[in-house]
């Protein structure tokens, strides 16, 4: 069957949702960070939408990975996912901390006292792969049973 890529389990599917719900927080973040952050320049929203796409793409390839090999327990989505949130944020936050701590610095004052830290940057990251990895564990399964053996003979 030609669609067989789509069905559940599907290595497939957890990177197209993936990908479709990282862009669409980069496109949340292209679309509000100006309206909270005036100064903010275009190359830094264009790097919000590209980033978070590649993090939902990254989050929906490593649901292959079930089983942590190193401490040789389970690895569940719920513990997978926002951890590479996290570390993708984290990241990205050592190569703009200045220019992302400038940001804050000129939030509302109401606004900017809480957040005037971007190490919040971080954690933001982890819920944001908290949901990405819900989704596409949701839609597309998680372990080794996501990824399709075809051999020729299925070809056809």
């Amino acid at each position: 069957m030609k669609f067989d890529l789509l069905k559940k389990p599907s290595l497939t599917t957890r990177i197209g949702v993936g990908k479709l719900a990282g862009f669409f927080v980069g496109l949340s973040a292209f679309v509000f960070m100006p309206l909270f952050l005036p100064d903010v320049s275009q190359m830094t929203l264009w790097a919000f939408l590209l980033w978070y796409t590649t993090m939902g793409a990254v989050i929906g390839v490593y649901g292959v990975f079930d089983f942590h090999p190193v401490l040789e327990m389970p690895f569940p989505w719920w513990i997978r996912a926002p951890l590479l949130g996290a570390w993708f944020n984290f990241v990205l936050l050592l190569f703009i901390y200045d220019q992302l701590s400038a940001y804050l610095a000129s939030l509302p004052l109401s606004l900017g006292a809480f957040f005037s830290l971007p190490l919040w940057f971080i954690i933001e990251g982890g819920f944001v792969g908290l949901l990405i990895g819900w989704l596409c564990t949701w839609t597309g399964g998680e372990g080794a049973a996501t990824v399709n053996f075809r051999s020729a003979s299925n070809d056809a």
